[in-house]
C-alpha cells in the first residue's frame, strides 16, 4: 500500500525521492504516526512534500490511496461515522419537498434566525423550526429546505443555502495540469497581439542577411527583441461550492492560460464579485485584494475574463448582506458593474452547458449584468469570447 502510493506520487508528478519515502518508512516503524489516519497524512505530507505547489496533487493522490480508511477507535467510545451520517441525513421524495414552504425573502430568513437563536436553548433534530439537524427547518445541517441557512455542515447537498454559516476552505487551480487537447489554446490564441519587446536577443534572419551582403561578404549579425503576445489579461475564476464540479475543465483552462499570455494576473472569488478578491485561496482568509486597489492597479487597457457557473441564490446578486458566507455592505451586482465599467472589454465563460442557463435565476441576471457577454465554457464558447474580447 505504501509504496503504491509513493508510486502513484511520482505518477501525479509529484518531486518525491527514494530517500523521504525511506524516511517516511523510518518514522512509521517508530510509531510516530500510531494508528491515527489524519496524523499520518501530515507525517506523510511533512516527509514527502518540499514545495506548497504541490500539496492538492498531494491531497488528490492521499485521497484515492488510502479512501475508506478510518482511524481506529474504541468501538465503546463512539460509534461509526457512516452510522452518524446515515442516521442525521434525511432525504425526502420531490413530493415530500414541494409541501415544504420557504419563508418569504431574505428580510424573513434573516430576521427568523436572529429570532431562532435568541430563544433556542437545547440541540434539536428532525424538526421544521428550530436549528438543528435531519429536519426541514430553514436552519441547520443534513436536512432539506429550499431557501435555508447552512450551519454546521462539511459540503453541500442540495444546494439550496442561501447562506453558509461555517468558515470554508477552497483550493487553488493547478495551473501545471497536462492538457488532453490542444484546442484550447488554439481558441487562446484568437486574443493575440504581438510586439517586440525587450533585450536584443533573436537572430534578425532578413537584416543579417542584407547587412552581410552590403559589409562584402563579411558575417554581420542582426539581432532584434523577441516578439511577445502584449495582451493583458485579467482572469477572475470562481471557486468553491457548485464550481467543484467543473474543477478539471477549468484548470485546463488556467493552465492553456498562462501558457499563452505574458500578462496574466489572476483572482479567485466565491459565486459573485464583492468587495475584494484573493490570489491564494489557502490564505484568503487573511490575504484579499480590495477591488477598489485592483481597480487602481491595472488600468482599461486589460481585458477582464470571469469564470464562474452563476449558480447562486439571487440575494447574493441584489442584497446587502447576501452573500452565502460573509456580510457584504453592497451588493454583488454593484461590484460586478464597477468592474465592468473600467474594463469594457470583458467576457464570462460558464462551465455549465448553455442549454441548462434558462433554468437558473441567477444566470440569467449576470448575463444581463454583463450585457449578454456570456459565453459557455467550450471549444466553441471561447473561439466566440476570444473574438469578443478583440472587437
Amino acid at each position: 500500500m505504501f509504496f503504491s502510493f509513493f508510486a502513484e506520487l511520482r505518477e501525479a508528478k509529484v518531486p518525491v525521492s527514494l530517500r523521504e519515502y525511506l524516511t517516511l518508512m523510518e518514522a512509521m516503524q517508530r510509531r510516530i504516526a500510531a494508528f491515527d489516519i489524519e496524523e499520518f497524512y501530515f507525517l506523510a505530507r511533512a516527509s514527502l512534500v518540499k514545495d506548497e505547489r504541490y500539496i492538492d496533487r498531494f491531497d488528490r493522490v492521499f485521497g484515492h490511496c488510502f479512501k475508506g480508511i478510518e482511524t481506529l477507535a474504541d468501538p465503546k467510545a463512539e460509534l461509526p461515522e457512516a452510522w452518524l451520517k446515515k442516521l442525521a441525513e434525511r432525504f425526502l421524495t420531490e413530493e415530500e419537498k414541494q409541501l415544504i414552504e420557504a419563508l418569504g425573502g431574505w428580510e424573513k430568513l434573516m430576521e427568523s434566525l436572529r429570532q431562532r437563536m435568541t430563544e433556542q436553548k437545547a440541540r434539536h433534530q428532525g424538526g421544521s423550526k428550530w436549528i438543528g439537524t435531519a429536519g426541514t427547518s430553514p436552519f441547520g445541517a443534513y436536512g432539506y429546505n429550499p431557501e435555508g441557512i447552512r450551519i454546521g455542515q462539511e459540503e453541500g447537498r442540495n444546494r439550496s443555502a442561501v447562506k453558509v454559516w461555517d468558515r470554508r476552505e477552497f483550493r487553488n487551480l493547478d495551473d501545471t495540469v497536462e492538457l488532453g487537447t490542444r484546442n484550447i489554446k488554439l481558441a487562446l490564441r484568437r486574443l493575440r497581439q504581438f510586439a517586440r519587446e525587450g533585450a536584443a536577443e533573436e537572430l534578425d534572419l532578413d537584416g543579417t542577411i542584407k547587412s552581410t551582403a552590403h559589409n562584402a561578404g563579411w558575417l554581420d549579425l542582426k539581432l532584434v527583441p523577441e516578439r511577445h503576445n502584449t495582451v493583458k489579461l485579467l482572469l477572475f475564476v470562481d471557486v468553491g461550492g457548485s464550481m467543484e464540479d467543473h474543477v478539471r475543465v477549468c484548470e485546463e483552462l488556467f493552465s492553456a492560460a498562462r501558457s499563452e499570455f505574458k500578462h496574466l494576473v489572476h483572482f479567485y472569488f466565491h459565486n459573485c464579485i464583492y468587495e475584494s478578491v484573493w490570489r491564494d485561496s489557502r490564505r484568503r482568509q487573511t490575504e484579499q485584494t480590495p477591488v477598489m486597489e485592483l481597480i487602481r492597479t491595472y488600468d482599461a487597457s486589460w481585458r477582464a475574463v470571469l469564470v464562474g457557473d452563476a449558480s447562486m441564490s439571487p440575494y447574493e446578486i441584489e442584497k446587502e448582506g447576501g452573500s452565502v458566507e460573509r456580510w457584504n455592505d453592497e451588493p454583488g451586482e454593484t461590484w460586478l458593474r464597477r468592474l465592468l465599467d473600467t474594463y469594457p472589454k470583458a467576457v464570462w465563460l460558464n462551465p455549465v452547458p448553455q442549454k441548462y442557463w434558462t433554468g437558473t435565476a441567477s444566470i440569467g441576471m449576470i448575463r444581463q449584468i454583463i450585457e449578454d457577454r456570456m459565453f459557455p465554457l467550450t471549444l466553441d464558447g471561447l473561439d466566440r469570447a476570444m473574438r469578443r474580447l478583440t472587437r
